[in-house]
């Protein structure tokens, strides 16, 4: 079964391009000290946490705070039509359910959905595989609970769209929980190996090489090719229908091409799209950016039509 490649986007106006370079230049200030290998743990998450505060979550959605199988989350809407499973990205060393407001409010609203976000263990304290233990811990939960996996999908972001893959896989292999009924991955970080990722990225406004290797190390502990923390090196047959997404100018945009091109082998139903121009997780600029809007409009489109009960938006 072939992957889908689609160009994503809209066309740029004057306006849009004005809005596009001031938030990348906002970006490369505010938030790459968050992403430097040499800056301690402590401060990285800390400077990602505070800067995060500036974003805009979507007006009117609910949020509040509990533990699910003794794991902390936070729920984000109370939508019934389906139940969003998120995991944030951060490199899994940073980032958490505040960081990742101005994505998982929308698609709260977006889809009248109900968004458990994961306030996973983080490495180097935690590493692999304690964050993947703990989405499973939650998501049993969530069935333990009755939420119906027919409506349910897992979706994640940077190491959390990798996460979400290996989450995904594990299901598909312990054969003891249903899966859920699809998966979205966001500028997934799926080999942690690097054996691929360019030096450099014209463009990238976040990211860097020697902050990824720190990360990997951190989190893989040695073991960067299992697919506990390389998903792309794990199995990718029969597992849910797939949405990728990314931005044309990002260090990872390579992640996503290379499992695009697996998928083209595996039997597995998947979607990819490349947002030209571009940055990781652009999706986080809903509301302000019209190619953010895009993505969020096909995510809803995606999953309208693979969840049960799911309400359909545009195209």
């Amino acid at each position: 079964m072939s992957c889908i490649r689609e160009q994503g986007g809209v066309t740029e106006t004057p306006s849009q391009r004005l809005i596009a370079a001031t938030l990348r230049g906002s970006l490369k200030t505010l938030l790459s000290p968050a992403f430097q290998a040499r800056a301690p743990v402590g401060l990285q998450r800390r400077w990602l946490a505070t800067v995060a505060r500036a974003t805009l979550p979507a007006r009117g959605v609910p949020r509040r705070h509990a533990r699910f199988g003794g794991v902390p989350v936070e729920v984000v809407g109370e939508g019934r039509a389906a139940t969003l499973l998120y995991l944030h990205g951060g490199g899994y060393v940073s980032g958490g359910p505040g960081t990742h407001r101005a994505l998982t409010t929308r698609l709260a609203r977006d889809l009248d959905a109900t968004v458990v976000v994961v306030d996973y263990r983080l490495a180097p304290e935690a590493p692999c595989p304690a964050a993947l233990d703990d989405a499973i811990t939650v998501y049993r939960a969530l069935l333990e609970q009755d939420h119906d996996p027919a409506r349910m999908a897992v979706a994640g972001d940077s190491a959390g769209g990798g996460l979400s893959l290996a989450f995904l896989q594990h299901l598909r292999d312990g054969a003891t929980l249903p899966p859920p009924a699809a998966g979205v991955l966001l500028s997934p970080w799926v080999d942690l190996t690097l054996a691929n990722t360019p030096e450099k990225a014209e463009g990238e406004a976040m990211l860097s090489l020697p902050w990824l290797n720190a990360a990997a190390d951190a989190y893989a502990r040695g073991r960067r090719d299992h697919p506990a923390a390389s998903p792309l090196h794990g199995d990718l047959n029969g597992l849910p229908p797939l949405l990728i997404q990314c931005g044309g100018d990002e260090i990872l945009r390579a992640d996503s091409e290379r499992l695009a091109e697996a998928l083209d082998e595996a039997d597995t139903e998947a979607r990819y799209q490349c947002f030209p121009g571009r940055w990781h997780v652009f999706q986080l600029h809903g509301g302000v950016l019209a190619d953010a809007d895009r993505a969020l409009a096909d995510i809803q489109a995606f999953l309208s039509g693979h969840l049960a009960g799911a309400t359909r938006g545009a195209p």
